[in-house]
């Protein structure tokens, strides 16, 4: 009997040439692969690199990317703040653990580290948007492979666009050529794919816009015609007809050419801005197409007309990325205020959930992915 058990043991523990343990069983054993699979998904995104190490199944698992699929069934959703601050490059807070991680850097030319870039989580990717020397590039960091690689181009190639994601599709609008043409054209990326496909023509071409999705429906507002005319109307796609409506006055703040594209963020499907003269957030009321104010910024946002501060959504809170000197040097702060808290006396109870330190004050770029 004992020589049996021992014998049973070790068929079901054997390693391979790396030093991991294949277990020839299930990927737990005593479980069914579907369970398995539901308590692996439940596990933070922070342990996979870990779990990937225990053995060869559990490292094609992670790699399959099925576990993120699992995740969204199942409805769990750990949001992570990338943000990058200086050259060294991206990092990733885990804003659940309250944990910085070093992403690898870029494999891009210098042209690219320098340059202007933007942002945009979608799926399980984050994409980077640069000018390399002869052309714009987008780079593409995997959750699934741990890796940067070059990922597909636009149809037309642009900057200063407005964006924003919802699940595995992103829409980027408006924005300009190369050449400085001011454009009205909007393309959708696919992730599951990787391919990018042209949408229908926005009413009015505009660049230092900025976009979101409100309700299933994607939204883009501000921006500039030319360097001298400004828009206040917003545009709404509609994902099912595929036609752009047009909303007059729904950005009454006039944007400047010096001035950073709309800073917005929606949470719950309530959109909400920043005031950078003012410092203030306000809210979109949809059925008057009008602003309430609500409260001050935790930090200030018209020292540098709204330029290198981030607001954004993570999960059912708004987010406040933004610099900040004192006594023992400079930091970026990310401050976290839950809209169901409500407003008090005219305040908003920010609280600061992680400091990145001698990092400098000024965020460049900033992406929240939930997944």
């Amino acid at each position: 009997m004992e020589t049996n058990l021992s014998n049973m043991r070790s068929k079901r523990r054997v390693y391979d040439g790396c030093g991991q343990i294949e277990t020839n069983g299930s990927l737990l054993p005593g479980l069914c692969d579907d369970v398995a699979l539901k308590c692996l998904a439940l596990a933070c995104r922070s342990d996979y690199a870990s779990l990937s190490c225990l053995n060869t199944r559990f490292n094609k698992l992670i790699k399959s990317g099925n576990l993120y699929g699992e995740r969204k069934v199942l409805g769990i959703a750990e949001h992570w703040v990338y943000l990058v601050c200086d050259l060294r490059g991206w990092e990733a807070f885990d804003a659940m653990r309250k944990k910085w991680m070093k992403l690898p850097k870029i494999p891009c030319d210098e042209c690219f580290n320098h340059a202007d870039k933007e942002s945009l989580a979608v799926g399980s990717e984050l994409l980077v948007f640069g000018r390399e020397f002869y052309d714009f590039a987008i780079w593409k960091y995997s959750l699934v492979r741990g890796n940067w690689i070059k990922c597909q181009g636009m149809n037309l190639p642009r900057c200063l666009f407005g964006s924003s994601s919802l699940g595995s599709i992103a829409i980027v609008a408006g924005g300009s050529d190369k050449s400085g043409n001011v454009l009205k054209s909007a393309e959708l990326y696919d992730s599951s794919s990787g391919r990018w496909e042209m949408l229908p023509n926005m009413h009015s071409p505009r660049r230092l816009c900025s976009g979101f999705f409100m309700d299933g429906k994607f939204y883009v507002i501000g921006g500039m015609t030319s360097p001298t005319d400004s828009l206040t109307c917003g545009e709404e796609f509609d994902l099912k007809t595929r036609e752009w409506r047009k909303i007059e006055g729904m950005y009454p703040n006039v944007n400047r050419a010096a001035q950073a594209p709309p800073l917005v963020a929606v949470v719950d499907n309530q959109l909400y801005a920043v005031e950078y003269l003012t410092n203030m957030v306000k809210k979109y009321d949809k059925e008057k197409n009008t602003w309430d104010v609500l409260g001050r910024l935790p930090v200030r946002a018209d020292l540098s007309n709204g330029w290198g501060l981030a607001f954004k959504a993570c999960g059912e809170q708004l987010l406040v990325v933004g610099g900040q000197r004192g006594p023992e040097g400079e930091a970026v702060v990310l401050n976290s205020w839950h809209p169901k808290s409500g407003v008090k006396d005219g305040t908003l109870d920010w609280k600061v959930i992680g400091v990145k330190e001698h990092v400098g004050v000024f965020v460049y770029n900033c992406a929240v992915m939930g997944c």
